[in-house]
């Protein structure tokens, strides 16, 4: 028995020794490391896979997903050891716009990895190819692709793999890409499992320099994490108080936002509100007269149903054959709508001049926001309140900077936590039973 023991304490500390030899040698051989071959993409992403693995376990069990056992830690771990893949190191990955996106595995032994080929062809057309002097074994038909080397292992679906596999060999020992550089140094969601990141055009765009993303799970929900960092400072901030519509359990959407805009219009060489003004064009919207106008308070909801009396004329034939007009009404069934805006002593100004370009129009003392049903008015303080109900609805005391939507039967919320000059904080929350049965996310 101790013999037995002694022998298995000597291979394990030579395998142990092997792999640390092994690891020294390729760090002054002069060959990249994983990190240094690393591609950039409009996202990246970082995934500590047997981490994500044990953070979903619950999530996957209570809703009873089939494939539950497959994404567990233990089964991972064992099918990466038995093909020689190091799961217990991060991936890395990334993902473009036009639908581009692959992933770097760490290797720890590749001549296991001709194992798990054989497993995959068994399911898989997978036809061998030389790409750049590298085996290459591509799915023609989802235009895939899989290469490794001596310590990482690249898949890859799109229409670049060479460029991007050309780079990925031509990579230098002790560089690596700038956009990597940045992203693993910063210290947001460093102890998340899964961080994806971007500055790409696509969010340069809206003002910001780079935006992250994490997440955290539970049994019935996800709750998407987010920080951004604007390429200038937001010129605005949270409200320590504020008032909002009451919510209840009938409302379908609904937005909050309780800010100090009183800066925001002498900065219009800011992105944001460069968009703005691109987005109120399309409808003559006048936002300066609305920015100079408006506290920074509105609370928006939407929801339920409401009965409302509309007029309408009719043209009438009499006994005579002649078309008389006739005045009748008629009971319509709309959806509950109701805003609340703060604005200060021009507040009737701006209302004027929206009548007056026909955003606002007015039908016996019932006013209409474009296409919106024909709503009642009260002025309650600094807030006006339009209303499709009977009776006014009340405001209460909240300065939360949140919204709701439902979107084909999903329900999204999302959070403004805090707005910090030039960085912000914020999350994204869903429920997961629509995603995980009968994949119908969307």
């Amino acid at each position: 028995m101790l013999k037995k023991v002694s022998l298995i304490v000597f291979l394990s500390l030579l395998l142990a020794g092997f792999l640390v030899a092994r690891h020294f040698w390729l760090s002054q051989s002069g060959e990249p490391t994983l990190i240094e071959r690393l591609p950039e993409g409009d996202f990246l992403v970082r995934m500590n896979v047997l981490d994500l693995a044990q953070e979903t376990s619950g999530l996957l069990h209570f809703n009873k997903v089939e494939f539950r056992d497959f994404a567990s830690k233990e089964f991972l771990l064992g099918q990466a050891k038995s093909y020689g893949l190091d799961m217990q190191r991060p991936a890395y990955g990334f993902a473009n716009e036009n639908g581009d996106w692959g992933a770097l595995i760490h290797v720890t032994d590749s001549s296991e990895i001709g194992a798990g080929i054989l497993r995959l062809r068994k399911v898989l057309k997978i036809n061998d190819t030389i790409i750049s002097d590298q085996q290459v074994y591509a799915w023609n038909k989802e235009k895939a692709y899989l290469v490794y080397g001596n310590n990482w292992l690249f898949i890859f679906k799109g229409k670049n793999f060479v460029r991007y596999l050309n780079g990925i060999l031509k990579a230098k020992s002790g560089l690596i890409s700038p956009i990597w550089d940045d992203f693993l140094k910063l210290k947001q969601f460093r102890e998340k499992s899964l961080v994806i990141y971007s500055n790409s055009k696509g969010v340069m765009k809206y003002g910001i320099e780079k935006a992250l993303f994490a997440h955290e799970v539970d049994s019935s929900s996800i709750t998407l994490l987010s920080y951004v960092k604007s390429i200038k400072p937001f010129n605005f901030s949270q409200k320590e108080d504020g008032l909002a519509l009451v919510n209840d359990k009938n409302s379908t959407r609904y937005l909050n936002l309780h800010l100090n805009v009183a800066d925001f219009y002498n900065h219009k060489e800011s992105p944001l509100y460069r968009l703005m003004d691109r987005a109120s064009k399309k409808i003559s919207f006048p936002l300066d007269d609305f920015l100079k106008t408006w506290n920074g308070d509105i609370s928006f909801r939407e929801g339920g149903t409401q009965v409302v009396k509309e007029k309408y004329i009719e043209s009438v034939m009499d006994d005579n054959f002649e078309v008389t007009e006739v005045v009748s009404f008629k009971e319509t069934k709309v959806k509950g709508f109701s805003i609340a805006l703060s604005m200060n002593k021009n507040g009737n100004n701006l209302i004027a001049k929206l009548l007056k370009k026909g955003i606002l129009t007015l039908d016996e003392e019932r006013y209409r926001f474009l296409i919106s049903p024909p709503l009642n008015f009260k002025k309650q303080g600094e807030y006006f309140i339009f209303y499709s109900s009977d009776k006014p609805p009340i405001l209460e005391s909240n300065n939360s900077n949140n919204g709701y939507l439902s979107y084909k039967k999903t329900p999204f919320t999302f959070y403004l936590d805090t707005i910090n000059n030039m960085e912000a904080h914020g999350k994204l929350e869903f429920p997961v039973q629509r995603l995980i049965r009968r994949n119908k996310f969307f």
